[in-house]
């Protein structure tokens, strides 16, 4: 006898409400202790229920430490998207802003840690300005690529097609006159 599919929506029968979340609150909390334990991973769960009362479980010491071990997580991540956001400035926004700070007449008065900001902006836009290079190298490549296999392909046909003349001798070497009078 198999389970049937069960249609994800909220339970408004309060006592199955009750009973479902008891099993499945279990065997969440089995599940992350088996996860645990097999690849010795550190896990901490926080339910709270639709009445308010928390349930908790941690595999570590205490679930303070896990809690505060993510707080430091999270602080280095929204940091570093600081820093991530400071970096998607176009190219041309951090050139001119470099350029603008050079060419002030208190660029003797700078400071070491204005002329690293500088330095890190013309890194970025030196960056970009590779990759995007780089992409449109690859793009073009790829093009020319499949140009050449189409070309290769089809090669008897697109003789035909792109000569259009009984001689091949013909193809472009004869001055502007010549070939103007074979079109004609």
């Amino acid at each position: 006898m198999g389970r049937r599919k069960l249609e994800m929506k909220r339970i408004e029968d309060k006592s199955s409400l009750h009973v479902t979340f008891s099993k499945r609150r279990s065997g969440l909390i089995k599940k992350a202790r088996q996860l645990s334990v097999l690849c010795d991973v550190q896990i901490a769960l926080v339910i709270f229920s639709s009445r308010g009362r928390l349930y908790e479980f941690s595999t570590a010491d205490s679930l303070a430490n896990i809690l505060e071990r993510y707080q430091n997580h999270c602080e280095t991540v929204a940091e570093a998207s600081k820093d991530a956001n400071e970096a998607l400035l176009s190219h041309t926004e951090l050139l001119h802003m470099v350029q603008c700070q050079l060419e002030e007449p208190t660029v003797d008065q700078l400071s070491l840690m204005d002329l690293v900001k500088l330095k890190k902006q013309l890194d970025t836009a030196l960056f970009e300005t590779r990759a995007r290079k780089e992409k449109l190298l690859k793009a073009e490549n790829e093009l020319l690529e499949r140009e050449v296999a189409s070309m290769e392909g089809n090669e008897e046909n697109t003789k035909e097609v792109v000569i259009g003349f009984s001689n091949p001798e013909h193809l472009g070497h004869q001055p502007q006159q010549q070939t103007l009078g074979l079109l004609q």
